[in-house]
């Protein structure tokens, strides 16, 4: 057995069972370990941007890591815009990452860089092979620090010569993986009394807070006591729909988000960080939350939040859970596509166990505010703000949820960051539907220039923000990599293309023209 193979039998051992590759030179005996090791799924990418991406959402649904193998430090650079947003959904994953020979390093051939230095900017670990007998222990320790506190990306660097030299067949087991800070007792009674005062409040929410035991409690505390249920921006994860607890995603704009939350007398901070604005803007509010009373924060990103959240319920003497809401969709007239239409045609058509990726910037919108009327699904939505990742997601959603249909709610221009993933979700025949919203244009640059007063911006900014010429073909595009579509203009349209796509397996992309 060589250093390649002990690192991938460490991560059969823990039972990851997919890896998404984009390998070079380097890599090869890792891959060549792979044909030995078949218990692990080899998916391949196109770019590193749909690997990180798909292992991103893997992570999230499987709360486990998938292995992303990426080459030298150009490779991971590819890669960096969604291990962003893994390291912002707090996703384990582990990075395998290439690197020259040692005895070559020091020739500063042309992908030689900085790994670690790239690699510390998303990563809560970094190790570095420097001998072939760390192998199994370092992939161990890898493994263990993805899963650490709330999860994360740990990354290893893995010099070629060195995997390739032999190792002894001995297993190296996960060290103990550090577990969630517990709650302060002193937050919790304080949160109580505030909950019990009667006064408006909010439980501002995040991580496991959003979905299974975590929002079960959740929603117990808001029906004893009558809190509303806020989230995070940007959730990694959110159940919702019919029979679950209302949540209601906080604003993007600043000003929007301000009012909601000072809507509230009291929040109530459980699994998230205190919210901030995604922007400076001038005149805007940066920090929601700041220099106010009434504001409690029993459990931050990364502490255990279901263990706060258990105790908080019975604090407050929460013991019936929350009916949620009904199965209740809009009506939808026949009429041409505009977002509000599609959100409401989507959530009438969405099948039950469903998983939406909403990473359209400005098109998601419309369909949060009315997924809870749909039948019961789940969402994964852009944590890190680096667009582009929702094609990507949805691979890793559909490979760590076999049998749930997943639907991309996507943007012409983000989604053309990552195209690529047409392809893998092409080869590896997932039941991903791709609803691109297709209306031309940078829409959210647009709405900024809306809102500072100068639109419609001059030719420069016309350069900068349409798409429409020339307009991207975006069934001719997905056909090109394997993927049946359809174009539609009309709520008629969209509901026969979309009863097609879910109906059939396999891959489909839906261009819907809006305005």
């Amino acid at each position: 057995m060589n250093a390649a193979e002990r690192v991938i039998r460490t991560a059969e051992a823990a039972e990851i069972g997919v890896c998404f590759a984009n390998p070079g030179t380097t890599e090869m005996p890792l891959v060549l370990a792979l044909d030995r090791v078949q218990a692990i799924r080899p998916v391949l990418g196109l770019h590193e941007t749909i690997c990180t991406g798909a292992a991103d959402g893997y992570g999230r649904l499987r709360a486990k890591p998938a292995l992303v193998l990426l080459h030298l430090g150009p490779g991971l650079a590819n890669g960096l815009a969604n291990l962003h947003n893994a390291r912002r959904a707090r996703t384990p994953v582990v990075a395998l990452v290439g690197e020259h020979a040692t005895w070559h390093r020091d020739a500063d051939a042309p992908l030689t860089m900085d790994i670690e230095g790239a690699a510390r900017t998303v990563s809560r670990w970094c190790g570095r092979m420097v001998r072939a007998s760390e192998a199994g222990p370092l992939a161990a320790r890898a493994i263990a620090e993805s899963m650490a506190g709330r999860g994360g990306v740990a990354t290893l660097v893995l010099p070629h010569d060195l995997l390739l030299e032999p190792v002894p067949d001995e297993p190296s087991p996960l060290p103990e993986i550090v577990t969630p800070a517990a709650p302060d007792p002193g937050a919790i009674a304080a949160a109580a009394e505030l909950l019990r005062g009667g006064a408006a409040s909010a439980l501002f929410l995040g991580g496991p807070a959003l979905w299974g035991e975590g929002l079960r409690l959740a929603g117990r505390i808001a029906r004893a006591t009558g809190a509303a249920l806020v989230c995070e921006t940007g959730f990694a994860r959110l159940a919702t729909g019919a029979g679950r607890p209302p949540v209601r995603r906080l604003p993007y704009f600043p000003e929007q988000a301000q009012a909601l939350l000072d809507g509230f007398a009291h929040v109530i901070g459980l699994g998230a960080n205190k919210p901030v604005s995604f922007f400076g803007w001038p005149g805007k509010p940066s920090r929601y939350l700041e220099d106010r009373d009434g504001v409690v924060w029993v459990a931050s990103a990364e502490d255990d939040v279901l263990a706060a959240l258990a105790e908080l319920s019975r604090a407050v003497g929460a013991r019936e859970d929350h009916p949620g809401s009904p199965f209740d969709p809009p009506t939808v007239p026949d009429a041409p596509l505009d977002g509000t239409r599609l959100a409401a045609v989507i959530v009438r058509l969405l099948p039950e166990d469903a998983i939406v990726v909403p990473t359209a910037v400005t098109n998601a919108y419309p369909f949060s505010a009315i997924a809870e009327r749909a039948r019961p699904h789940e969402q994964l939505a852009l944590t890190g703000g680096a667009i582009g990742e929702g094609p990507a997601l949805a691979i890793g959603a559909a490979l760590a949820a076999p049998g749930r249909k997943v639907v991309n709610l996507e943007a012409d221009g983000s989604g053309a960051y990552a195209v690529q993933a047409l392809w893998t979700q092409a080869r590896e025949r997932l039941d991903i539907v791709t609803i691109v919203c297709a209306n031309r244009a940078y829409r959210i640059l647009g709405l900024e220039l809306e809102r500072s007063g100068e639109a419609p911006g001059g030719p420069a900014t016309r350069a900068l923000t349409s798409l429409a010429d020339p307009p991207i073909d975006w069934v001719a595009v997905a056909r090109g990599f394997g993927v049946p579509g359809a174009r539609v203009a009309t709520t008629a349209a969209l509901a026969a293309a979309l009863d097609r796509a879910l109906a059939e397996p396999g891959p489909f992309l839906i261009e819907a023209v809006l305005p």
